[in-house]
């Protein structure tokens, strides 16, 4: 599915600007990242135009009853995306539903349905108050299993609990990668592409140390060459 592991995400206001960045990284890196950010402005035409680039990740994170979160993934991947998240949260229900629709929808070409677990940009500390009475760890773990139970094979979580699922059979995507230089912004729980990779994660998403980079192209193959070298 996949030229590599590092997924683009276009973290920017105009689809303008996406497409452009998109266009200038086009077979470098393995695919492009869209979230409500420019969805909201343009939609499937924007996912469409990406497709055309390369695999397209759109990263809405559904959580709703099934027949609405079954609903917006038919159109993800009608638009021409690879891979799109539901929320882990949304439970047993809504997961198998996406899975039984994610089976149909493999019989016509690659497609990914990415379960999310606990966002990168929290820690123990700014963990939500009725989610403490266990660690994110945990929590983590639960909605892995739940995941798996429901029948998708897919996962989002953050480097520090890739130890945890070594040995799942899981595609795992690991979004907060920096460089040991970059900032951490507002990442709570990152990893470097190198560490995340040697720790079995399947694809990493970068925003941006590569978008804000004064050589996109640079900083993009840096992050290539640190995750399959």
């Amino acid at each position: 599915m996949l030229k590599n592991p590092i997924l683009v995400a276009l973290d920017v206001d105009q689809p303008e600007k996406a497409l452009e960045i998109a266009q200038e990284l086009k077979g470098i890196v393995g695919g492009f990242k869209v979230g409500p950010r420019l969805v909201m402005k343009q939609g499937s035409q924007l996912v469409q135009k990406l497709s055309g680039l390369g695999p397209v990740f759109v990263d809405m994170k559904h959580f709703d009853i099934p027949s609405t979160m079954t609903s917006a993934i038919q159109t993800s991947f009608d638009s021409g995306a690879s891979l799109v998240t539901v929320h882990g949260m949304s439970g047993h229900e809504a997961l198998s539903a996406c899975a039984k629709l994610e089976n149909q929808l493999n019989q016509i070409r690659p497609f990914k349905i990415l379960s999310v677990s606990v966002l990168t940009s929290w820690n123990e500390k700014s963990f939500p108050e009725n989610f403490k009475s266990q660690s994110i760890s945990q929590h983590v773990l639960n909605l892995v299993n739940l995941t798996k139970k429901s029948g998708l094979s897919g996962v989002v979580c953050s480097g520090h609990e890739l130890d945890l699922l070594t040995n799942e059979k899981l595609f795992k995507v690991v979004p907060g990668i920096r460089m040991s230089q970059d900032s951490a912004d507002d990442q709570k729980r990152i990893l470097g592409p190198k560490e995340a990779i040697a720790k079995k994660a399947s694809a990493l998403v970068v925003g941006r140390p590569i978008i804000e980079a004064q050589d996109l192209k640079k900083a993009a193959l840096e992050f290539v060459k640190a995750a399959t070298s």
